[in-house]
């Protein structure tokens, strides 16, 4: 009898631990998409999280329609992960933060912009960033990234044609985001005038004027209504300035040994429906609102980028391994490219 209540005892035991599990607190992920719970980066999110059920993690997830408060919520741990723009997540790790830095991902092939192999740098960042051997530059301090994907070449958005040229940039009142010291830099060593803003306002500072030109991807143009800032006589360079991305941003206390890279996998499987999107957002803008630069234009105007990319990560805002792994990608796919001879952006 004494056997039979020991045994008891134990499954009782064994039940009741079982049960605390099933009902251990999910991690919380703050998510930033600017049409909120609706949009393409939280339904993105939610397909994540039902993956990462299977792998024993349960995800909550909440959406922001405001990134600054997404990102801070996370900061002071009211968050466990975090899916924002590579600005905001910058500060958690400056190297696959430099994915998003000026002309970083542009590729110019016979003197003119190739967006393909762009995307190709993309998404050979992406890969080498989710190899395990690549794990260690994932994590600074206690935060890890769990995963990056394209959200879209940021464009020169205009509200007069007659601003195609650099030159034409003097004295132009152009958006700056106050948590991206590089934008100003930019803005100020092109002639033009820094506006603050953020982006929860700069569309708005756009479409009413306050400003003459924003960078913005073509996943921006429908929600935020950019049609009204462009108006009649504006449009949309097509000269990506660089490719966005969006990252996700672990508290790595948060989650069990080897997430991480499971995270990180997951993400670059996702690639080709991040592009998918991208191209969708693409074909969805109206082709008169497109202007395509002159192509000595287009090379000279990458040639500036890098040069200020340069300057801007000489200051130590941009990582100096971070830009190193994305030359290497850069030369692998162009090898011919004059930058390839260089010892520039090589540490």
């Amino acid at each position: 009898m004494r056997i039979n209540e020991v045994l008891n005892k134990v499954a009782l035991a064994l039940a009741l631990t079982a049960g605390a599990a099933s009902t251990q607190a999910a991690q919380k992920v703050c998510v930033f998409d600017i049409l909120g719970a609706s949009g393409d980066a939280f339904n993105m999110a939610k397909d994540y999280g039902l993956v990462m059920q299977k792998q024993g993690v349960t995800l909550e997830l909440k959406a922001y329609t405001n990134e600054g408060v997404a990102t801070e919520d996370f900061r002071t741990g009211q968050c466990d992960a975090l899916l924002a723009s590579a600005f905001r997540t910058r500060q958690f790790n400056t190297v696959s933060g430099a994915i998003d830095t000026l002309g970083s991902t542009t590729m110019i092939k016979d003197g003119k912009i190739d967006m393909a192999s762009s995307y190709d740098v993309v998404r050979k960042v992406i890969q080498t960033f989710a190899s395990p051997q690549a794990a260690k530059l994932m994590v600074q301090g206690n935060y890890e990234i769990g995963g990056i994907f394209p959200f879209g070449a940021a464009y020169p958005v205009i509200n007069d044609r007659s601003i195609t040229t650099v030159e034409a940039l003097a004295g132009k009142k152009i958006a700056a985001f106050d948590h991206d010291k590089a934008q100003a830099m930019m803005i100020q060593r092109v002639g033009g005038q820094p506006v603050s803003a953020d982006i929860s306002n700069f569309a708005t500072k756009f479409n009413n004027g306050s400003v003459d030109m924003i960078a913005a991807p073509s996943l921006a143009y429908k929600p935020l209504e950019l049609q009204k800032g462009i108006g009649t006589k504006g449009g949309i360079a097509r000269f990506p300035i660089m490719i966005l991305t969006y990252q996700m941003v672990l508290n790595q206390s948060k989650f069990p040994a080897g997430f991480g890279e499971k995270s990180r996998t997951h993400w670059l499987g996702e690639f080709d429906r991040a592009m998918s999107m991208i191209k969708n957002a693409d074909s969805g803008i109206p082709a008169a609102a497109w202007i395509d630069l002159a192509p000595e234009n287009a090379q000279k105007y990458n040639l500036m980028l890098r040069e200020s990319r340069l300057d801007i990560a000489s200051k130590g805002i941009y990582d100096a391994q971070g830009l190193k792994v994305i030359k290497k990608v850069r030369c692998s796919l162009n090898p011919a490219d004059a930058e390839c001879t260089t010892k520039s952006e090589e540490g």
